[in-house]
């Protein structure tokens, strides 16, 4: 896994979202709600994003449940990627910190 990702903002939330699976309505409200209502998916882009994070390996669709609904799951390699991208912005906000308080 390359350790140099740098996730988007949508990214981020929609593999936070993830963290439990859910479905893609799920996924759109959590990530807005989770974002404070800065991030607001289309249908589309939450789709191309899921698509691309399944061809990653970052995620999985689950299998039908008779459901009409495509529910996601983070894997393992998704869950890494999320906490390396957790540790990397601690370490942007411990050096910003430092910075702009002088230490």
């Amino acid at each position: 896994m390359n350790n140099d990702i740098a996730l988007t903002e949508s990214t981020f939330y929609i593999l936070l979202s993830l963290y439990s699976p859910c479905h893609g309505y799920g996924i759109m409200q959590q990530t807005e709600e989770l974002s404070g209502g800065r991030i607001r998916l289309a249908a589309g882009t939450l789709y191309g994003a899921l698509n691309n994070m399944c061809d990653k390996g970052w995620i999985i669709q689950l299998p039908a449940d008779g459901s009409r609904k495509k529910e996601y799951r983070l894997t393992e390699r998704g869950l890494a990627v999320l906490r390396s991208e957790v540790e990397r912005l601690r370490e942007l906000v411990k050096n910003g910190d430092r910075i702009l308080e002088g230490k």
